[in-house]
Formats: C-alpha cells, structure tokens, sequence
C-alpha cells in the first residue's frame, strides 16, 4: 500500500513537472536585444540619437526648416509607433518628432535607472537641445502627456501649444488596470516574468487600453511584444511603477499658460473621463474634446478622427 502510494505522488509530481514545462515552453520570451529588433521597427526613417548616455529612437520628419515643430510622446510601455498615422499625414506641413521615452520602445533602459517625471523633463529638454528645437507644439499621451503639461508648466517658453491625450498628473482612480500593469507590480513575479511572457497577457494588457477591444490586431500585439521584450524594458517598467508618485505636483496643472487642447477617450477604463474634466477646469482657457466611443489610446486607435480636431487647434 505504502508502495502504491508513492507510486502515485511521483506519478503527480512528474504531471506537475510536465505540466510546468509546457506552460514555460509555450510563453518562453527572454529579452531581446535592440539590435535584434531594428530591422522590424527601426527602418527609415528611424535613427538613434545619442541623448545623456543613451541611444534613443527617434524619427523626425517633414519640413525640416520648420521653425515650431510638433512633438510626440508616447505613454508607459508604448513607443513612438503608437504616432505613426499622425506623423505621416503631420510631416506634409510640419516637422514632426516622434521618439522612445527612456525605459520604453527601443530607446530601453536609463543608465541611472531614473524613471521620475522630472528626470523625463531634463531628457526631453536635452532631445530638444540635441535636435535643434527651440519651441515646439508637444502632444502627450498618459504619461507622454504628464511630461508635456509638466514641461509647458516648467518651461512655457519652449512650448508654443500643448496638446493632452487621456493624460495622467492627478491621483487618478482607474476603472480597470490593464494586467501587464498589474504583474509587473509584484515584486515575487518579477523573475519570472522576465523570461515569459503569455500571449493572452499580452492581448488583454492592449485591448484594456482600447474602447473597441475589436480594433486590437495580431499586427498591434506583435508591436507591442516586441516593445516589452526590447532588453531592460521589463525591469525599468517595474521601477518606473516603484518610482511613481501620482497626483504628487498636480497642484501645477493649474500654472500651465499655454493654449492647451485636451483629447480624451470616453471608454478610458485607466484614466477614467472625470480627470480630463479636472484638467479643463484646472487649465484657463483650455479646449476639451471627448471621443465617447475610444478608449485610453485615441490618437492610436482612431487617428482620423483625433488628427482633424489636431489640425484645426494647431493651424
């Protein structure tokens, strides 16, 4: 009996074992380094610049003599992709600079593992320094757009119009947090994710941010997988959440001077729509345009709609 019974506890100890290495075997997804990954998603007209010890991605594009260029920041864990269909109809009149933030895209990790807003506004500074941009019109989305309003309140003299897409900078209470999110926030999954990344967690993470969960394609979760596994960008995402303090400076959205236009996904489940009233309220002057039927990603998930509205604030 007694032997019987072993039998069977390893009998289920190798099921378990099994079973174990077939999960890992289906979401094996170790780090990639960048060079791996620029033939994909760094083709012309891509190109790296050297930004305070780091390679960034960057595409900047248009008309080159343009005197008030349009800059595009992107939000946590995307890249500058997520601007392609604007920069492609924007380039015809303007120049427009699109870039990987620190920690994100291809740019990967910071050498000081710094992920504060400010450290982010010494980088764009820095960018915009590298890249010979006195003032520019910047647009932000979600983090993108807290470093915007940031930066037009720190330095109004450098942005000519500021443009807020479903922007974080108050202690926002989300409706629903998208679960990449959630696991890079617990410290004993860390490791582990690392080296696997589900599909299915993938998938969920983008159409959480999507208002039409329908639009999410194969071709947006491939970009967005290949962002995540870019070497470093799995453990600066877990740094940059350790490292964040929301609504910390929310009192200075009310010091932004410029003329400001706020986009905003009425399906926003991570900022929820009440915050992008919070900003037309805290900002004089402001424009506040909501689109019911997008989500956390408007200018991703529908560019026509949003680059008209773009368009007509800017001209």
């Amino acid at each position: 009996m007694r032997e019987r019974s072993r039998m069977v506890m390893w009998s289920l100890l190798a099921l378990v074992v099994l079973a174990v290495t077939v999960v890992v075997a289906m979401n094996w997804a170790p780090d990639q380094p960048v060079q791996k990954l620029q033939d994909r998603w760094a083709a012309a007209p891509s190109r790296f610049v050297s930004v305070n010890g780091m390679q960034v991605h960057v595409r900047d594009e248009g008309w080159a003599q343009d005197p008030v260029p349009v800059l595009l920041i992107h939000g946590t864990s995307s890249s500058l992709h997520t601007w392609e269909r604007w920069a492609k109809d924007l380039k015809k009149d303007h120049r427009v600079i699109s870039f990987d933030l620190p920690g994100f895209g291809l740019t990967g990790p910071a050498p000081d593992n710094d992920y504060s807003i400010a450290a982010y506004l010494r980088f764009v500074q820095s960018l915009m320094d590298t890249l010979g941009v006195k003032k520019a019109i910047i647009a932000g989305n979600s983090l993108g757009g807290e470093i915007a309003w940031r930066f037009a309140a720190d330095m109004p003299q450098r942005v000519e119009k500021l443009i807020l897409l479903d922007a974080s900078g108050y202690d926002f209470k989300p409706q629903s947090v998208p679960v990449g999110f959630q696991i890079a926030r617990i410290p004993i999954l860390a490791w582990p994710m690392d080296f696997l990344l589900p599909k299915s967690t993938m998938e969920d993470s983008v159409r959480d941010v999507y208002g039409n969960p329908e639009k999410v394609t194969p071709e947006l979760i491939e970009r967005y997988t290949a962002m995540t596994v870019r070497a470093g960008n799995r453990a600066a995402l877990r740094k940059r959440l350790r490292q964040l303090q929301a609504g910390e400076q929310a009192a200075l959205i009310k010091e932004v001077r410029v003329p400001t236009l706020i986009l905003w996904g009425g399906k926003d489940k991570l900022i929820p729509p009440e915050y992008a009233e919070r900003f037309h309220q805290d900002i004089a002057g402001s424009k506040l345009i909501m689109f019911d039927e997008l989500g956390h990603v408007p200018q991703e998930e529908n560019p026509v709609v949003t680059l008209a509205a773009v368009k007509i604030f800017i001209q």
